[in-house]
């Protein structure tokens, strides 16, 4: 990777530092360099490992990345069959996504800045498996959707804090 990619790569990591400002254990942006042309189950799989294994912030933002690059890969492809990649994709929106976000809507503040860290990651460094070249349209329409959750759970944020709190959950 060029040099500027690799700074701005590193401020956005920066950016995404958790509230005690303190580093987390790994960065996730290697990690998601490594993912890249991958099939987006694969950023899944990498979010599980690194949740199970306490890096909870690095594992939201790859959850978060490869949520945007799975809705695209199937929105780019709406002729897939119902049984393979779609089916994939809500098994593991529950078995992955319901943990991380359970987790991350604890801290709204951080979970924004994650999501804006996950926006700006993909921007610099392209979806090779689903191309935005490509597939401008779906890109498209599905980074609006991301910025748009992120700005609805801006707009939310004291209604979800205390949505947790009624449900019991922490609120970080």
């Amino acid at each position: 990777m060029p040099a500027l990619p690799r700074r701005i790569a590193l401020l956005a990591s920066l950016a995404a530092l958790t509230a005690t400002g303190r580093p987390s254990r790994a960065d996730p942006v290697p990690r998601a360099d490594a993912l890249s042309g991958q099939h987006p189950a694969a950023y899944y799989r990498a979010a599980a490992e690194l949740f199970s294994s306490g890096q909870r912030s690095d594992a939201v933002f790859l959850f978060y990345l490869g949520q945007l690059r799975f809705r695209t890969h199937l929105a780019a492809r709406p002729n897939l069959p119902p049984d393979q990649d779609r089916a994939l994709f809500a098994s593991l929106s529950e078995s992955v996504g319901r943990p991380a976000n359970e987790w991350a809507f604890g801290d709204i503040p951080a979970l924004i800045r994650t999501l804006d860290a996950v926006l700006v990651y993909d921007a610099r460094n392209p979806d090779t498996f689903t191309s935005p070249t490509q597939f401008p349209t779906p890109s498209r329409q599905t980074r609006a959707g991301l910025q748009g959750m992120r700005d609805e759970i801006g707009r939310r944020a004291d209604e979800i804090r205390r949505e947790r709190a009624s449900r019991g959950l922490a609120n970080r």
